[in-house]
């Protein structure tokens, strides 16, 4: 089989990360797959680097220049199927009339009403299929009015990593000077008002109050890093609060931290939970959006009904106050994603749903 996944996304977020991750995969599983994809992204880079073939898309009117690179790609080449892994790529593909040549698959990330947008549902319904990343998402696809059978869920999957010894571990503290008898807390994502943040920023005082030693890593950047800064100052947090900004090598977060806090507001899955889970680390999130189908409150992580500082506050020192609970919650995580979330279930998922769709287009 000889997939083309095309995703036109200038920066490295979630979703190009499973592009990459799909695309390496279904080559070792003797798949030539292959990328569209913005000439050196993140996305673009790092296939190469992979060696996967990247055929390479200016930014400028990226959508039509993608859309000739792809009537070009299927008029030449022998792929069978065509997986949309954004809107824009989405797009490109029905310029192109891709549909019309192969099948097309398109990723759903978000859990926004396609109704709203008129001629955005009419390029989803010449989909195949739509790829919901969870339950919750593939409901919002069904309420905009797709068809239940054009509609499948795949997970998102992560890479799950050895388990993190003393030295690395120490390492890793080292790079956020981190005390050895300090526990740090942590979130990952973009520092945007939907993510959160700023709900564990308020709970901190609390926290602190039973924990003074409890610390807060913030990895990532945003449009709300400066409103949460000056809000770690008001309540005389600086030292206590590690903004990191954008961080490359994102395990060394991970193996630094003691717990992982995830405080979405409505999130459609949420590609670092899973990774956190995936370390090992007990977590703490907000039973919202796809989170609550698979973080099983008090089983493989704590679960709290909204994003309010009380809450969370509560969550955080249950878990601080309980060394055997974080360890059995951290166990049990990783166990979740070795078995239904990492990256090899999430490629091996996505084939047999392309496999459905070159099926049924035989039969039809």
């Amino acid at each position: 089989m000889i997939p083309l996944i095309v995703d036109l996304e200038t920066e490295w977020r979630g979703g190009q990360n499973q592009a990459l991750l799909t695309a390496k995969g279904m080559r070792e599983s003797g798949h030539d797959a292959q990328l569209v994809a913005i000439r050196d992204s993140p996305l673009a880079q790092r296939a190469a680097q992979a060696a996967i073939p990247v055929h390479q898309v200016d930014t400028s009117a990226k959508r039509a220049r993608a859309a000739l690179v792809l009537r070009k790609l299927l008029s030449q080449s022998q792929f069978d199927i065509v997986h949309a892994n954004e809107p824009h790529a989405l797009t490109a593909a029905w310029l192109a009339g891709a549909h019309k040549k192969v099948p097309v698959v398109a990723a759903r990330r978000v859990a926004y009403p396609l109704q709203k947008n008129v001629i955005a549902l009419r390029r989803y319904r010449t989909a195949k299929r739509i790829l919901a990343v969870s339950r919750f998402v593939a409901a919002s696809v069904v309420e905009s009015g797709i068809p239940a059978g054009k509609v499948a869920v795949v997970y998102e999957g992560v890479e799950v990593p050895p388990m993190v010894a003393g030295e690395a571990r120490e390492r890793a503290r080292q790079r956020w000077s981190v005390a050895a008898d300090q526990r740090l807390l942590g979130c990952v994502g973009y520092l945007l008002p939907e993510k959160g943040q700023e709900t564990v920023v308020r709970a901190m005082p609390a926290v602190r109050a039973k924990f003074p030693g409890a610390r807060l890593l913030l990895a990532g950047d945003g449009s709300c890093r400066e409103r949460l800064e000056a809000l770690a100052k008001q309540f005389g947090l600086q030292e206590a609060i590690i903004f990191t900004g954008f961080v490359e090598d994102v395990a060394q977060v991970y193996a630094a931290l003691d717990i992982f806090v995830f405080p979405s507001l409505a999130e459609p899955l949420g590609t670092s939970l899973l990774a956190a889970m995936a370390w090992g680390l007990p977590v703490l999130a907000v039973a919202s959006g796809g989170v609550p189908e698979y973080v099983d409150d008090g089983e493989n992580g704590l679960l709290v009904a909204e994003s309010k500082p009380d809450l969370v506050t509560d969550g955080i020192v249950r878990l601080l106050s309980n060394d055997s609970l974080r360890e059995n919650v951290g166990q049990k995580a990783r166990r979740k994603m070795e078995g239904q979330f990492s990256a090899a279930c999430m490629v091996q998922n996505t084939l047999r749903a392309y496999q459905e769709i070159l099926s049924e287009s035989r039969d039809g």
